[in-house]
């Protein structure tokens, strides 16, 4: 780990005093204990368990298909694997929308699980959940611009704020902020409009698509270490771990079929 990466702890305060000591935030997705371990090390700020699970993990071409018992498990195993990091859960789709009731209610799960913090997407239609998340205890982070598990209502992965809508988004992220959020992500959002909330908010925002001007960045870490393949025009691959995978997984099979796995040096004789 960096001797830069401190302090011991990722609060949500934290974050907010990183915003203003001007320190970039950084976060990465987390849904198993060798990636949490892993990130833990490297000093990553916060680690979202996100329903991108859905796609990464489980093989669904939607984070719709996510249920909320899949990111419980995966919070268990993100909360039991790291120190350091915030550790921060989406709410899955249909777990909040629904009622204030069943927010609150996925959100104490969510944080019995080992969150610190819940993630739901939505601006000032969301502002009942959000409030009464909060009363709970429980901290919440909000998410505008393209939300995920509106994909169908959006038609489709698109930019969104642009124009006049520039505005009703901004409003919505100071809504959010005034109902207690202290944070909001920002998701495929012009970088001129992500400057502009970033300024406004007194909570950090977090980008992913949107821009340099944001407090901190969030990528899916598969595709951050080159592992998904998915190479969108906002995500830059750190590493290529897919091709390296692929070359041992086809060394692997080419030394079991030529009978040069497992070796002597690979087995017991008595």
């Amino acid at each position: 780990m960096s001797e830069s990466v401190t302090p011991r702890k990722i609060r949500t305060h934290t974050l907010r005093d990183f915003k203003k000591e001007g320190r970039a935030i950084t976060m990465l997705t987390s849904y198993d204990t060798l990636s949490a371990s892993i990130f833990d090390e490297a000093g990553i700020d916060v680690l979202l368990v996100g329903d991108s699970a859905g796609n990464t993990v489980l093989g669904y071409d939607s984070t719709v298909y996510t249920k909320h018992e899949d990111i419980v498990r995966f919070t268990g195993a993100v909360a039991r694997s790291c120190e350091r990091p915030l550790v921060l859960a989406d709410l899955a789709f249909g777990t909040y929308q629904v009622s204030v009731e069943e927010a609150v209610r996925h959100g104490v799960e969510l944080m019995q699980a080992g969150a610190q913090a819940v993630k739901l997407e939505g601006g000032r239609e969301v502002l009942p959940q959000v409030e009464a998340l909060v009363r709970a205890g429980i901290p919440v982070c909000g998410h505008l611009g393209f939300t995920p598990q509106s994909v169908n209502q959006l038609g489709g992965f698109k930019v969104q704020g642009r124009g006049e809508k520039a505005d009703a988004l901004l409003a919505d992220a100071v809504a959010l902020q005034e109902a207690g959020a202290f944070a909001v992500v920002l998701e495929l959002v012009p970088a001129p409009l992500a400057a502009r909330v970033t300024d406004t908010l007194d909570v950090p925002t977090i980008g992913i698509g949107a821009g340099a001007g944001c407090d901190g960045q969030v990528l899916v870490w598969q595709d951050m270490a080159g592992l998904s393949g998915f190479k969108p025009r906002f995500v830059k691959a750190f590493a290529d771990l897919r091709s390296n995978l692929m070359r041992a997984a086809c060394e692997y099979g080419d030394a079991v079929r030529a009978g040069e796995f497992p070796s002597p040096e690979h087995t017991f004789e008595k």
